[in-house]
């Protein structure tokens, strides 16, 4: 048996969107973040960051500063005792047509690669419409998060997740509620 995976987005999900985020210092953790990351690895759900990076093929700053970026949100999560299983980015722009570029099935297939698990029981959670869309399309179950974009995505009815949530937190309740180990 496969352990549950869930793919979460980086910016406006897991942190602070920031406007292509190029400085690692304002990386900072939403409210609920921790505490939802906590959750589901207390309940053995396993944990990959995959985050569309277009400002890398844009030029907005380099893989050595994504790489900073990325160490920096690893050092937040291990000060609370989280480690992610992976971290996958896409560095293209969206008119570079990529098989990686969220919703493109690149990244879920690299995590499957390397994480081993089984696509029906994994969780995709974001805040915009290609988030949804990866999962959809992945047969993964969609959490599309209020932060970030989310709540304005919600409004607009831009897409059809399988659940609406204020954050990573109530994501993280209704995936340990769904995988039966309330």
């Amino acid at each position: 048996m496969h352990r549950p995976f869930a793919l979460l987005d980086r910016d406006g999900t897991l942190i602070f969107e920031r406007h292509y985020l190029a400085d690692p210092d304002q990386v900072e953790l939403l409210p609920g973040a921790v505490a939802g990351l906590k959750m589901l690895k207390d309940h053995g759900v396993g944990l990959i960051l995959v985050t569309n990076q277009s400002g890398l093929g844009r030029g907005y700053f380099d893989l050595a500063t994504l790489e900073r970026i990325h160490a920096r949100l690893s050092e937040l999560l291990a000060a609370q005792e989280i480690v992610l299983d992976e971290i996958f980015f896409c560095p293209h722009k969206p008119e570079d047509g990529c098989d990686c570029r969220k919703p493109a099935l690149g990244m879920f297939r690299q995590a499957l690669e390397h994480c081993a698990f089984a696509a029906a029981e994994s969780f995709v959670i974001g805040d915009r419409e290609s988030d949804i869309e990866l999962g959809q399309r992945a047969g993964a179950t969609t959490f599309l998060v209020r932060t970030g974009y989310g709540g304005q995505i919600e409004k607009e009815e831009a897409c059809s997740p399988d659940f609406v949530v204020d954050d990573l937190l109530e994501a993280a309740q209704r995936i340990i509620h769904i995988i039966g180990q309330t």
